[in-house]
């Protein structure tokens, strides 16, 4: 019965999770905009906050709760999950393809951000205070580069000096603009309590469960937690795709984990330093850089202009992802 009362939590919890992050996100795009700012601007940072906000309460939640290895494992599990379960499966659905330079220049700053986390991860084999300091200090330093860069891409296009880029105009379409104000802060403020609300939830199932079965809180973030808390993305990736807007599926993976890998870890060190789990620089990190190098290759490899990724590749990224899930299996159960 006590598992019951945990598997129900889960689930309600992820229900919650997914309702609440589309809340918060419809909300504060909504208020942002009535505020006067571009939905360009919105798209890159606060729907990108939005998507990783339920990453960022589980694992402060988790952490705070002494629980770090289920933070940790959340972070990376869902950077995994998003390029090789959430890109693939919808670049198996619609094939994409991807105009945007904005994606293209804000790419880097991926590979930058990933490679960093992982240097400070490994030259100690923990997350300390001053790692997760770092990561946050330069999570805000890319996000002012990503705005001024937005803010440099509208004032191009409307002295028709460049056109406007792909993700701007589907940044426009998706953005609500009419939405009354004392509307869009209701859908937000209530996204945020259910947030907090869902997260506690969550955590608290997985840590019974992991619990019952003997399980570490590694496993359990890295499989359970981080697919469910990467459910938003998957929906609005392939929402996005099956409109056209294949720059916007992308570009949620890619904003979803420079959130998590800066965000989310960064707020789990600060809250609970904590050395790292076995596997976690040996098994789990190699495979979040490989799949990050190998998502930049599928979408902007080729030297067309614009970057494509097929069924075919995302075909392999679903099977890397299975195998990987897999190995965590037999890990567990050894």
């Amino acid at each position: 019965m006590p598992i019951l009362i945990d598997s129900v939590a889960i689930l309600a919890g992820f229900a919650l999770l997914i309702w609440s992050a589309d809340l918060f996100v419809m909300g504060a795009s909504a208020t942002a905009r009535n505020l006067g700012v571009s939905p360009l601007i919105i798209g890159l940072t606060i729907v990108g906050f939005g998507t990783s906000a339920p990453e960022m309460l589980v694992a402060s939640i988790a952490a705070y709760g002494g629980n770090p290895g289920l933070a940790v494992g959340n972070a990376i599990g869902s950077n995994i999950t998003n390029i090789a379960l959430v890109l693939g499966a919808t670049a198996v659905i619609v094939p994409l393809t991807v105009h945007s330079s904005i994606l293209k220049r804000e790419y880097p700053l991926l590979i930058a951000a990933t490679l960093l986390a992982v240097v400070l991860m490994a030259m100690d084999n923990a997350l300390s205070t001053i790692d997760g300091l770092l990561m946050m200090a330069l999570l805000f330093i890319l996000m002012a580069w990503i705005v001024r860069q937005a803010l440099q891409q509208r004032k191009c296009a409307s002295n028709n000096e460049c056109e406007v880029d792909s993700l701007s105009s589907e940044f426009d379409q998706e953005i609500p603009d009419d939405m009354p104000m004392s509307k869009a802060i209701r859908l937000l403020l209530s996204g945020i309590v259910l947030l907090l609300i869902s997260s506690k939830l969550l955590v608290w199932g997985a840590i019974n469960i992991a619990t019952a079965f003997g399980v570490s809180d590694l496993i359990i973030g890295l499989t359970i937690v981080a697919i469910g808390t990467s459910l938003p993305e998957l929906a609005a990736s392939i929402m996005s795709a099956r409109k056209g807007e294949h720059d916007i599926a992308l570009g949620n993976v890619i904003g979803s984990n420079m959130f998590n890998t800066l965000g989310v870890l960064g707020i789990a060190a600060i809250v609970q330093p904590a050395e790292l789990a076995l596997g976690v620089l040996s098994r789990d990190l190699p495979l979040m850089v490989t799949l990050t190098v190998i998502m930049f290759i599928m979408a902007f490899g080729r030297r067309s202009s614009a970057g494509q990724i097929t069924r075919f590749e995302g075909s392999l990224l679903l099977a890397i992802f299975v195998a990987y899930e897999v190995v965590l299996y037999f890990s567990a159960t050894q």
